[in-house]
């Protein structure tokens, strides 16, 4: 069995005088999850919906497991599910009755309903409202049945574009959770987002776009090591107020230590060389009971710095 994939090759997309797309590549293999990154107007959505035939592109060609969307539209997207511009589901249907659509649409066997139905329900926590009407639920909720939809027929590749978006943090939080656990099965998943956080959290690599044009694609460690220098930073948390000079005495003579800030009285960031080996040196110089450390993470804001600086580049 081969590992699932997709392929933009010189992906151009024109809007009367305005290029949308400008020769895009991009090649995705394996079972992941990619972050499709950049501002609004970069041309994610453009691109989503060339890859599933929603529009047609000016030139270039899209390829799902090596198939060409363009010239075998039918063939390609079997192996797909998509949630594009989150569809609305008729209020007075059940989630059940819902997927059964879906499931018809798909040519799916009845066999084949009764067993993958509960299965995408219970893959996306709606079991327990299976027979509820669409209409009383929440926007999260309905976001869920939506993912549900794009999974029924467990397809190899899933296709998201964004998600989370518009969702409360109870919402988007669950989303995140979902996209997550798709990775468990193998699939390929590539969602687009301009939520960094999101991206940080759920993806394994990222691609980031503006004006249409690709401006890199790498894994999320790889793409903070060349962007920031090959530094790395770490936030320390402590459950009181420790004075700033504690902290930078306990790290005194380090070596690899290249900064130490302070985020506010309890937290503190870190910005160090070395790698993993580094970060955990760093960690038992801090871990006393006298200090009371929390957590020692990843600082979140590597992605935003890089994603701002790359975009200033490129304006």
């Amino acid at each position: 069995m081969t590992s699932p994939s997709i392929v933009l090759s010189s992906l151009t997309k024109r809007f009367g005088s305005f290029t949308a797309l400008d020769r895009l590549d991009l090649k995705l293999e394996g079972g992941k999850c990619v972050g499709f990154l950049g501002p609004n107007g970069a041309g994610k959505t453009t691109a989503l919906k060339l890859l599933t035939d929603m529009i047609f592109p000016t030139e270039g060609e899209c390829f799902l497991n090596g198939i060409s969307v363009q010239r075998e539209r039918k063939r390609a997207l079997e192996a797909a599910g998509v949630l594009i511009e989150s569809p609305e589901i008729y209020p007075s249907l059940t989630p059940t009755q819902a997927l059964e659509m879906v499931a018809d649409l798909r040519g799916m066997s009845p066999a084949e309903r009764k067993d993958r139905i509960p299965a995408v329900l219970e893959e996306v926590r709606m079991a327990d409202w299976t027979h509820e009407k669409f209409g009383k639920f929440s926007k999260g909720m309905k976001q869920r049945i939506n993912i549900a939809a794009a999974l029924v027929h467990d397809p190899e590749i899933v296709i998201l574009d964004e998600p989370a978006t518009g969702l409360d943090p109870r919402g988007m939080a669950e989303v995140r959770s979902i996209v997550r656990d798709l990775k468990k099965h193998d699939r390929l998943i590539f969602m687009s987002s301009h939520i960094l956080a999101e991206v940080t959290d759920v993806c394994d690599e990222v691609a980031l776009i503006n004006h249409g044009k690709l401006l890199f694609y790498d894994t999320l460690d790889n793409v903070t090591a060349k962007f920031s220098g090959g530094h790395s930073s770490v936030d320390a948390t402590f459950a009181r107020p420790v004075p700033e000079r504690t902290v930078t005495d306990r790290l005194a003579g380090d070596a690899d230590l290249l900064g130490c800030e302070a985020l506010d009285t309890r937290r503190y960031r870190l910005q160090f060389k070395g790698g993993p080996t580094s970060q955990a040196r760093l960690l038992r110089k801090l871990s006393d009971e006298t200090l009371e450390l929390v957590s020692f993470t990843e600082s979140k804001s590597a992605l935003e710095e890089i994603y701002m600086s790359q975009i200033e580049k490129g304006d």
